[in-house]
């Protein structure tokens, strides 16, 4: 079962079609929210809204292990992960759709393993590649089979939050590298690595980061809802593509009825 993970501008999956949800206790506590179950193209899938429902939780307080324990516990064998970014690359503009392939940590304090200690033995995962390359491939013929553009390949730099960055810390993370700035990369995709979860993510540009673009002069919050909302109705459609190429057991080019 693929399981969506929601960020800011998807709080919901309107292309699902819902058959129940689930409120989950796990050993590390509870998720974000209740698990959306139901189906796109008449094959299950799981949604979860990183943030809550009401979009109340910051990055720095979600339960990250709770929630990827949630769904490998209920049966996901993939997971998608859908958030927005700030683009830092020059090329990269507002309403932008993103497959990130790299990523860089700059989080502190988040606990971020599942092994830390106690009866746990140390565990080091490989993490050269820290996303599941053949679900990015999958996703990346999926949006090409909808006609939408995803730009391939980006390094996602990770911050802290909730605060936007500053001028000054987008120049260091483009001197270190990065193309986009998120908030809820990490550790996330570390999580799902040490669970064996396969995981990929979708980012939508919402934004200019700071010092750049139309953000040279500080963020205009008030055009983020509508760049995010037009921008996560194609991240639907990529979604619905991929789940449809998966029902048919066909590469999502090939995939008909989508």
């Amino acid at each position: 079962m693929l399981a969506i993970i929601g960020g800011s501008g998807l709080t919901t999956l309107s292309n699902l079609d819902v058959s129940h949800r689930e409120v989950v206790r796990t050993p590390y506590g509870e998720p974000s929210g209740a698990l959306v179950i139901g189906q796109i193209s008449g094959q299950p899938v799981m949604f979860l809204p990183r943030h809550g429902y009401g979009h109340t939780i910051p990055p720095h307080m979600v339960n990250y292990l709770a929630n990827i324990w949630a769904l490998h516990d209920h049966g996901a064998t993939g997971v998608i992960s859908v958030a927005s970014v700030g683009a830092i690359r020059a090329d990269l503009k507002p309403g932008d759709i993103v497959l990130p392939h790299q990523i860089m940590d700059y989080t502190w304090g988040r606990r971020s393993t599942f092994f830390d200690g106690g009866n746990t033995p140390v565990t080091h995962i490989d993490f050269t590649e820290p996303y599941d390359m053949a679900l990015y491939t999958r996703i990346a013929a999926a949006a090409e089979a909808a006609g939408i553009e995803a730009k391939r390949g980006a390094v996602y730099a990770a911050t802290q939050g909730p605060r936007l960055e500053t001028a000054a810390e987008v120049n260091r993370l483009e001197r270190d590298g990065a193309d986009v700035v998120g908030m809820t990369g990490m550790p996330e995709a570390a999580l799902a690595r040490e669970i064996g979860l396969p995981y990929a993510a979708i980012n939508v540009v919402a934004n200019h980061a700071a010092g750049r673009g139309s953000s040279a002069q500080g963020i205009h919050f008030e055009t983020l809802e509508p760049v995010l909302q037009e921008a996560m109705g194609r991240v639907r459609t990529i979604i619905e593509h991929l789940v449809c190429s998966q029902s048919r057991q066909q590469p999502a080019e090939t995939a008909e009825g989508c």
